[in-house]
Order: C-alpha cells, then sequence, then structure tokens
C-alpha cells in the first residue's frame, strides 16, 4: 500500500453528475493494486492554488502525513479503468455540492497532481455463485460500472438496483446495461431525500441457486441490506460485501462519534485480534454504532 503522486491529463463531463480524470501514475506498481473491480484508492487533494499536495512520507510501516499540522484533505475514489503498462488510471468523481473532491474535480486541469495511496477492494463472489446482485446509488455508481465490465462475457443472471438523480446517470453505464435487469430508482436519496435503496432490495424476489450481493452507498442503508440477508435470508458473510461509503448528514454523525468513538473501535481492534477477519470485525462495530444510535 505505497504511495505515488498521479497527473491529470484530461478531463471530461460524462453526465451532469459525473465527471472523468484521467491520471498518469508515476509509480503505479507501488500502490499494490489489488485488482478486484471495485478496488479504490485514498486520493489526497491540493490547497486551492497549488497544483500538487505534498509527499507522504513512510513511517512504521504506515504512509501518511505524521507531522503536518494541517494535513490534505483525503477521500477515497473507486478506479474506473487501469492500463499496468501505461501506468494511467480513470477516475469517475460524482459531483456534489460541495466537498474537497468535488472542488478538485470541477476545477482540475491538465498538469494537477494528486497523491495516491491505501488501495483496497472488496469484490469477492465466491466459487459457485449463480447470479450477483449490485446494489448502489451514485456514489458507487462508477465501480458497479467496473464490475459490469467484468462481467459482460458472463452468462449468469445480474441484477442492478441503482438510486440515481435522474435517467442521464443511468444512461452513463452505456452499453453495459444489455442484458442486465436494471432496476433504477430516480429523484431519491444521494442526500437528496429520503432513500429507497434498501427497502427495494429487501422486497427483491432473487432467482434461485447460489446468490452473492456487493452494495455500495449510504451507511444506513447499508446496514439495512446487511441485516436483510444476515437475518432474513442467512447468509453467511462469504456471499456478500456491503460497504458503506458515506453517511448522510456526516458532520452531525462525526460529533456525535466523537463522544464514543474510541470505546467503539476498540470493538473492531478487540475483532481483528481475536482472528475473526476485517469483514466480521467491521460489522461486529457497525452493530456497536447502531446500538449506540450511531
Amino acid at each position: 500500500m505505497g504511495f505515488s503522486f498521479a497527473t491529470v491529463t484530461a478531463t471530461e463531463d460524462l453526465t451532469p453528475q459525473i465527471r472523468r480524470v484521467h491520471l498518469d501514475v508515476e509509480h503505479l506498481t507501488r500502490l499494490e493494486l489489488p485488482g478486484q473491480p471495485d478496488e479504490a484508492v485514498g486520493m489526497y487533494f491540493p490547497d486551492v492554488g497549488e497544483r500538487r499536495p505534498p509527499a507522504m512520507e513512510l513511517r512504521d510501516g504506515v504512509w501518511g502525513y505524521h507531522d503536518l499540522e494541517r494535513p490534505p484533505e483525503g477521500r477515497n475514489y473507486s478506479i474506473r479503468a487501469v492500463d499496468h503498462e501505461a501506468a494511467t488510471i480513470v477516475v469517475d468523481f460524482v459531483i456534489h455540492a460541495r466537498g474537497p473532491a468535488t472542488s478538485w474535480a470541477q476545477r482540475a486541469r491538465a498538469g494537477d497532481g494528486v497523491a495516491l495511496s491505501h488501495a483496497r477492494g472488496w469484490y469477492r463472489p465466491g466459487p459457485g455463485t449463480d447470479w450477483t446482485l449490485l446494489g448502489t446509488d451514485l456514489s458507487g455508481l462508477p465501480a458497479a460500472a467496473r464490475i459490469l465490465t467484468e462481467l459482460a462475457d458472463d452468462d449468469r443472471p445480474v441484477i442492478l438496483v441503482a438510486e440515481v438523480i435522474d435517467d442521464a446517470d443511468l444512461a452513463y453505464l452505456g452499453d453495459l446495461a444489455d442484458g442486465i435487469d436494471i432496476i433504477g430508482l430516480t429523484g431519491s436519496g444521494n442526500g437528496h431525500s429520503a432513500s429507497r435503496l434498501g427497502a427495494t432490495i429487501e422486497t427483491l424476489r432473487l432467482p434461485a441457486g447460489t446468490g452473492y450481493c456487493w452494495f455500495a452507498g449510504e451507511a444506513a442503508e447499508s446496514r439495512t441490506v446487511r441485516k436483510h440477508f444476515r437475518r432474513h435470508h442467512q447468509w453467511g458473510a462469504d456471499r456478500y460485501d456491503i460497504i458503506g461509503y458515506w453517511r448522510y448528514d456526516g458532520e452531525a454523525w462525526a460529533r456525535r462519534y466523537a463522544e464514543h468513538g474510541e470505546a467503539l473501535f476498540s470493538i473492531y481492534q478487540q475483532a481483528i485480534a481475536d482472528g475473526k477477519g476485517e469483514k466480521r470485525a467491521a460489522e461486529e462495530f457497525d452493530e456497536a454504532l447502531e446500538r449506540a444510535g450511531l
């Protein structure tokens, strides 16, 4: 999970909400991308008026901004496409009303730079999977699109439930939508109104056989979906990868979390120490958050 700078080579607006940024990566191999179709990398942005952020430092095996009084703002972003030979990546930014990533993506021009580190991925359907369910809002739509790209030659059923702002967002999927059972929820969720994503997935009539669910979206909706498959369908954790990409009213949530976060996070740390693995540790942490009203 090394560090590298990346430089913008081009940008293009794909929809009113999605902007594509092409990047040359100085040391792509150092990032140790995991290779999953939903692989993501931490992106750290320069201040307004600067062309790129400072370099990270490796300390005790961890890349980071260890001594900076005000480190660069960073966010995790899915890699829509990667060319290992050319050392390039494509990142599709969902444009919001505010935020450091949105602001940078809107002003990014050729020659601007970002720092990259802490790559990871989640999508891991098990052997013997007969069908796949993908659930997402706008935040996970680029990752879902790449998953569909890699499933293009797979004849097993795929269901996509996508909550978006308008039909233009679904058009972003283009030819990937051919042959896919798409349930589009337009005009809800995504920080604009109450989400219908979790409730819609709860009502689905699922295909026969062994299924796998990948979900990426708002944290409360991810909790709903995880509980549905664990409790209603009795699925084991090997049959889903469900990730909360963001939180509605995140600033207020962060203030509440600050009051109890250290004790709650110790539950995650203990689960890791007990050898339960990252996925189960994250679930126990989320269950503790729910009990605390978070």
